[in-house]
């Protein structure tokens, strides 16, 4: 059996839980050892918001939640829509989805709608601001891109039809502005253009909550990322571990 462990990590671990090498091995093996917990599966109707992370290079793992629960959870290589499909087509018999509360991708919008028509899509209204700062940065030098940040910023504030009319002013006010282009006939300002472009573009998606107020709809994946520090700080004290102990140690945090 190869444990593959840093002496560095045992010595840490004998100290803190005052046990011995031997014992702890002894411990890790009955983890391994042991089954791995079995998916929720008898919760019928369920907004499912789901996200992956990465624990280190080609070692993630896709996590399925609805509000406080982890139904399903697959370790993958690689964050792929394939791989999103083939979750949700494997357990679908499973659930009747409610909702879908996503990051933002453009090919899982497009997947979740292709396999499942009927159900409606959120995005994530965090990864939106967070897609915004990337163009604009976090401190813009322009009052344009400021007011594009402070806008995106202001998303949970207002109503999808007050903020259309506020991304319009916006757009209005700096339009001339937006318009520029250099001595080679190109934008000026091309990532401010799609910052914009992308809150016009996720906007129908942004305020699905709205259209469908009896089911409570989860705005964003905050329900994932908070847990995800959580147990990487867990499996971040164990470095050095087996790839299947790990296994083990993340299914665990997640039942």
């Amino acid at each position: 059996m190869d444990y593959s462990i840093h002496k560095q990590t045992y010595s840490e671990l004998e100290s803190k839980y005052n046990k011995s090498s031997r014992t702890l091995r002894k411990y890790f093996d009955q983890l391994q050892d042991a089954p791995f917990p079995s998916p929720i599966d008898c919760i019928p109707e369920i907004n499912l918001t789901f996200d992956t992370t990465f624990f280190g290079r080609n070692f993630g793992v896709m996590v399925f939640r609805t509000p406080g629960i982890n139904l399903l959870w697959e370790f993958v290589e690689s964050e792929a829509v394939y791989g999103y499909k083939h979750c949700l087509s494997e357990h679908s018999h499973k659930f009747k989805f409610l909702s879908f509360t996503i990051d933002g991708k453009l090919g899982v919008r497009k997947m979740l709608e292709a396999s499942f028509p009927e159900v409606p899509v959120q995005l994530c209204k965090f990864h939106q601001v967070a897609i915004v700062r990337r163009y604009t940065t976090q401190r813009p030098k322009t009052e344009c891109g400021k007011a594009i940040l402070r806008l995106a910023k202001s998303l949970k504030s207002f109503s999808e039809s007050e903020f259309r009319d506020q991304l319009k002013q916006v757009e209005d006010e700096f339009r001339e502005f937006l318009n520029e282009k250099n001595e080679n006939g190109r934008w000026k300002h091309d990532r401010l253009r799609s910052a914009i472009r992308s809150l016009k573009g996720n906007l129908e998606y942004l305020f699905t909550h709205e259209r469908y107020p009896e089911l409570n709809i989860p705005t964003t994946t905050n329900s994932c990322d908070g847990s995800f520090a959580h147990w990487k700080d867990k499996v971040r004290f164990h470095r050095g571990i087996s790839t299947e102990i790990r296994k083990q140690m993340i299914s665990q945090f997640l039942s």
